[in-house]
């Protein structure tokens, strides 16, 4: 089975054993047993999910610290566009990017230049109908992965291009190796990341068999740093790079609103809205959108765990922003260029599958409805399973017993005693 790599952890000495964490889970890879919270490893799709619900701060997030600057001779700094959304007053990106120089980077790459290099490569692509209609966005990891384990049948309608992180860093470092002569492994990109999941993407990327993307630190630790430098800055260079249609990607929507080209798209944001579309989507329910947009955080990257404002704030200040640049600053001169597309096909990974072989699978399902029928239906967590499905194919998997559902337990025991009332 694939081993996937997690950006999401858990701290047990903080874990009180609530269950707050299992039942908002989206891939059911939560867990409380003996008083603890275990996350299965292969089912956790890193959406943060976990760490924004937890009360006792017991999921944390992984990412680098901005020591990961001088593990490279020259660095370069990957700012999101939801990143602009974190401060007051702000009506232009380069005070944000000449911060960021002045915090130590040796240069910037905007990942909403990318961003519109991959809403005209998407326009493209619509128009070629090489996809199947609707074409779902693989900009959100956790989304892309959600899709991988739970939702195999939508694999084919996933857009085969890099998310915009990994073109910026490709675009950044071949510039850079051209402009400063040092060779690649001494030139190290910088995501300035907004959540977990993109995290997991730059160490198991998605379509790719190597990310360019050197590191990640999260958005609420360099705010305060980045916000001292912006007090500091008295004259700045021109460094910004992108338009409307690039700052846009900071929110839901933004992304398919960006195409033009159409407007038969959907975007939806939150990660329990994302599942009911691709429940939806799996019926064939919208055969005539073009374009899926999809964010497992709600209100899309501003809403990311690892951000600092809160996203409806966030996206009124990045609205204004947006009203002083042009609609897009980049468009691709020719054809897609190879560096934008997948050089590896999205897979299955059937970690949700009850058995190998088709045969053990239907055995185990007979199984897991006959421990079910037993059960009492209530989903409360009790037994530490989000729901009393999940205690059946725990059981099922010789991972729980039918006695850790407390409900049904308290039931048998009082029907113990009545019957000895009853005896005596």
């Amino acid at each position: 089975m694939e081993k996937f790599i997690h950006s999401v952890t858990l701290d047990k000495d903080l874990c009180k054993g609530c269950i707050n964490c299992i039942k908002r889970c989206p891939t059911e890879a939560i867990r409380v047993r003996d008083g603890k919270a275990h996350i299965l490893a292969e089912r956790c799709i890193d959406c943060g999910e976990c760490i924004r619900i937890c009360p006792h701060h017991a999921k944390k997030p992984l990412y680098d610290p901005l020591t990961i600057l001088d593990d490279f001779k020259y660095t370069i700094a990957l700012p999101p566009p939801s990143l602009y959304g974190q401060y007051n007053n702000l009506e232009e990106q380069d005070v944000v990017l000449a911060a960021l120089l002045d915090m130590g980077f040796d240069d910037v790459y905007e990942v909403a230049k990318a961003a519109e290099l991959v809403s005209d490569a998407t326009r493209r692509i619509l128009q070629t109908g090489s996809i199947e209609r609707p074409v779902i966005s693989s900009a959100c990891p956790a989304v892309t992965r959600l899709i991988r384990v739970r939702f195999p049948q939508l694999i084919d309608h996933v857009l085969p291009l890099v998310a915009p992180i990994e073109l910026a860093a490709r675009l950044a470092k071949k510039e850079a190796v051209r402009r400063t002569g040092l060779p690649k492994e001494d030139i190290g990109c910088i995501f300035i990341t907004p959540c977990p999941a993109k995290v997991t993407a730059i160490h198991s990327p998605i379509g790719s068999s190597r990310s360019e993307v050197d590191g990640a630190v999260a958005i609420k630790e360099v705010y305060p740093r980045l916000l001292a430098s912006m007090k500091r800055i008295s004259q700045m260079d021109y460094l910004a790079s992108a338009g409307r249609i690039g700052l846009g990607w900071a929110e839901s929507g933004g992304e398919a609103a960006g195409l033009i080209s159409t407007d038969s798209y959907l975007a939806a944001d939150g990660i329990e809205n994302v599942i009911r579309v691709l429940e939806d989507l799996e019926d064939e329910k919208y055969r005539d959108l073009d374009f899926v947009e999809l964010d497992a955080c709600a209100g899309g990257c501003v809403g990311g765990v690892l951000q600092v404002e809160n996203p409806y704030i966030a996206k009124a200040k990045i609205k204004r922003l947006r009203r002083y640049v042009p609609v897009s600053k980049n468009h691709l001169s020719g054809s897609i260029p190879t560096e934008m597309l997948w050089d590896t096909d999205l897979t299955y990974a059937p970690v949700l599958e009850l058995g190998g072989t088709r045969t053990e699978r239907f055995e185990r399902y007979n199984q897991m409805e006959e421990i079910l029928a037993e059960l009492p239906g209530l989903d409360c967590g009790s037994c530490g399973a989000p729901t009393c499905a999940a205690l059946a194919e725990d059981v099922v998997r010789g991972k729980a017993a039918v006695n850790d559902c407390t409900v049904l337990m308290r039931r048998r025991m009082e029907a113990v005693l009545k019957a000895l009332g009853k005896g005596e």
